[in-house]
């Protein structure tokens, strides 16, 4: 059984290493198809419950995570739960905190912090990661030392 996100399905980001994770806006209908087995949710008060596995971070919107080690521990977690599951990231619409959290999954699987923003912006969103301060998160966000 396939575990993971269909890579050409709406929303879904395909990172170098073959992981997919779906990025959505949440004030949208949830997408047609499987559902998230693991959601990553960014909001700055707790989202709805939801059938899945969830974790929620208190990250208001246009802002930065108000605990940088939580969220670091949970971005982490997400991206290893992606290699075997359907992880889903999302805030309200989809785009700034979702794509800074999704810039960040990228820099765990191996591109360059500097680079982060524009392959999501290429492969997820154009309007992925909208304030100054999430590019600047996303930049100095660093992948584990092995």
């Amino acid at each position: 059984m396939h575990r993971t996100w269909d890579p050409d399905a709406p929303g879904v980001l395909l990172l170098p290493s073959g992981r997919t994770v779906r990025g959505r806006g949440l004030r949208d209908a949830l997408p047609a198809g499987p559902l998230p087995e693991f959601g990553l949710y960014l909001q700055g008060e707790a989202p709805p419950a939801t059938a899945w596995e969830q974790c929620w971070l208190r990250w208001p919107d246009f802002r930065l995570p108000a605990d940088k080690d939580a969220a670091a521990r949970a971005l982490r977690d997400a991206w290893a739960r992606a290699a075997a599951s359907r992880v889903e990231v999302a805030c309200t619409a989809g785009r700034g905190r979702t794509g800074t959290a999704l810039a960040c999954l990228a820099v765990l699987d191996g591109v360059p912090a500097e680079e982060a923003v524009a392959y999501v912006r290429t492969h997820y969103s154009r309007h992925a990661v909208e304030t100054p301060w999430q590019r600047r998160y996303v930049e100095r966000f660093t992948a584990p030392q092995e």
